[in-house]
C-alpha cells in the first residue's frame, strides 16, 4: 500500500516546540495546496474517496483522528495523534477519515490543486480501476520478460 508514516524533526525548548515542512525535505512533493479539518463532530464519517493522481502528506496538529485506508487489498486503520508524525498517502489508496477528537485539527498537504476529477469517490468503482491498474502492469510486467 502506497502510505508510509514520516517522523517529523521537532524543535524547542521550554519555550514551545516548532516543526518545518519543507518541500523536498520532509515533503517528498512540490506543495501545491494545504486545508486543514477541524470542528468535526466524532460520529462523523470523512474522507471516502481515493484519489488518481493526488499524493497527501498529513498531519494531526492537534487531537487525534483515525484513518481506515486501502488500497485494493484489504483495509488498514491508522490513527494519527502525535504532531511530529505525519502520514504520507500515495495515488489510489481509498481513505476513510473517523474517531475525530473534539479538538482535532487535521492539516494536508497536497502535490496537485484541487481537482474534483481526480476523486473517486464509489468504492466499487475505486475497486475496478485500482484493480485495471494492478492487471495492466502485470500484463506489461508479463510481455516484457
Amino acid at each position: 500500500m502506497e502510505i508510509e508514516h514520516v517522523q517529523l524533526q521537532k524543535h524547542g525548548d521550554h519555550g514551545g516546540m516548532l516543526i518545518a515542512l519543507e518541500q523536498d525535505r520532509n515533503v517528498p512533493f512540490e506543495i501545491r495546496r494545504v486545508y486543514y479539518i477541524f470542528a468535526t463532530q466524532h460520529d462523523v464519517h470523512r474522507g471516502k474517496h481515493a484519489h488518481r493522481h493526488l499524493h497527501q502528506l498529513a498531519v494531526a496538529v492537534r487531537g487525534s483522528v483515525t484513518f481506515l485506508l486501502d488500497d485494493g487489498t484489504g483495509p488498514v486503520e491508522v490513527v494519527l495523534n502525535d504532531p511530529s508524525q505525519g502520514l504520507l498517502l500515495g495515488r489510489m489508496v481509498w481513505r476513510e477519515l473517523y474517531d475525530f477528537s473534539d479538538d482535532c485539527v487535521l492539516m494536508v498537504l497536497a502535490d496537485h490543486l484541487y481537482d474534483p476529477a481526480d476523486y473517486i469517490t464509489d468504492y466499487d468503482e475505486f475497486l475496478r480501476e485500482v484493480r485495471g491498474a494492478v492487471f495492466a502492469t502485470e500484463l506489461v510486467a508479463c510481455q516484457s520478460a
